[in-house]
């Protein structure tokens, strides 16, 4: 096999390379201009499905709030409960990166207590990057985990762990709020951070902040310019009653449960279920 054979770079999507996805391979697609994909996953079942579809890298999101414990924001879930569901979706998968998200009050108050919780995560979970919110306020956390050797995946626009102070989820970076964006952004790759999310922030400003930077961006709600895009799979199947306008519904997964149960339900009450093909004898 030639030497040029040899070096030629894996796709960040769908490629094999026999190993985990690490931040040099989501740096080297964006060298490339490589667009890819994020998804989130709570559970071994999920992430293995992903993992095997190519999904170069899966978020084990503070999402999960809603989702899997049924609040009506991201603000209730713990450490606890996100410990276990990241563990379950590094059992799950062989190839993507996994990048835990750190919830409301677990970094906030100083880098040291940011340090802790995403040894946790890194320690007892698995997990192989972690995950917050915010700016030029939680510098000191991002540099402090990346000289711990903890990658950081920053996020910027909507955070959804500071909906109270925005007043509702709005989108954010318009007018003189996206210079001070853009000026988080370039802090934050200073600081060291891998990728930063940029959530319902105007595609413009995205397409700006994309261009400006030279690690990746993942846009949700920020138009078609960014390096990579995330959704919440629940989303993207079908599963939220009323997703929010930045979501394309790729399968009516709802339904299908919905006629599947139905037609489970229906032979068991009428016992066309089990019939001896079912049975042990």
């Amino acid at each position: 096999m030639s030497s040029s054979v040899t070096s030629r770079p894996t796709a960040l999507y769908g490629g094999q390379t026999g190993r985990r996805i690490t931040v040099r391979d989501i740096a080297a697609a964006k060298e490339r201009g490589e667009k890819w994909p994020m998804v989130t996953a709570y559970d071994a079942m999920t992430a293995r499905v992903f993992d095997e579809a190519g999904i170069p890298v899966l978020l084990v999101g503070d999402s999960a709030a809603m989702v899997v414990y049924g609040y009506d924001s991201t603000l209730p879930v713990s450490v606890d409960d996100l410990m276990p569901l990241t563990a379950a979706v590094v059992r799950g998968s062989s190839r993507a990166l996994v990048v835990a998200d750190l919830p409301f009050g677990s970094y906030q108050s100083s880098p040291q207590q940011a340090l802790e919780t995403a040894a946790r995560f890194m320690k007892e979970a698995g997990a192989h990057a972690v995950k917050l919110e915010g700016g030029r306020r939680v510098l000191p956390q991002v540099e402090a985990l990346v000289s711990a050797g903890i990658p950081v995946m920053a996020h910027l626009g909507l955070t959804p762990q500071s909906v109270n102070a925005f007043g509702g989820y709005r989108v954010q970076g318009r007018g003189q709020s996206g210079d001070e964006l853009m000026a988080d952004a370039k802090d934050l790759e200073y600081a060291g951070a891998f990728s930063v999310v940029l959530e319902c922030v105007p595609s413009d400003l995205a397409e700006r902040v994309t261009t400006s930077l030279s690690i990746p961006t993942i846009g949700i709600g920020a138009g078609p310019a960014t390096d990579a895009q995330v959704l919440v799979w629940q989303d993207l199947m079908g599963l939220t009653a009323h997703p929010a306008k930045f979501v394309k519904k790729y399968f009516d997964l709802a339904g299908e449960m919905d006629r599947a149960v139905r037609a489970y339900a229906d032979e068991v009450t009428s016992g066309a279920f089990p019939t001896t093909e079912h049975s042990y004898h």
